[in-house]
């Protein structure tokens, strides 16, 4: 792979950003992977899910160990941009939701 430099993390959705974004996410044993350039070296990511925001703007939410401490943590990522590479797709088709609960697999509105 080549070298390039560290990708630009997206910040979290604000509600002054707009409306929140359409997230898609996938089922944790079948995550696509990226390669995410942290602390010099390419890491293994898996995605999480896939923000696309009103503008246009698409982000991606991944588990990554960037430090090769074998601690993984939660980071996004505006997409495309160098310093992310695609790894491998999913099998599964993502499903989509609105709003902050999509993410998590919860319903985007409370129960009546």
């Amino acid at each position: 792979m080549s070298v390039s430099s560290e990708p630009e993390q997206a910040p979290p959705w604000r509600p002054e950003d707009g409306p929140p974004p359409a997230v898609w996410t996938w089922p944790p044993g079948d995550r696509p992977g990226l390669f995410v350039r942290a602390g010099g070296r390419w890491r293994y990511a898996s995605v999480i899910a896939r923000h696309v925001h009103d503008d246009g703007r698409e982000s991606v939410q991944v588990a990554v160990d960037a430090d090769g401490s074998t601690t993984v943590s939660v980071r996004s990522y505006w997409w495309p941009q160098d310093g992310l590479k695609a790894a491998h797709a999913s099998a599964v088709e993502p499903v989509t939701g609105r709003g902050r609960h999509a993410s998590a697999g919860m319903p985007t509105a409370p129960p009546r």
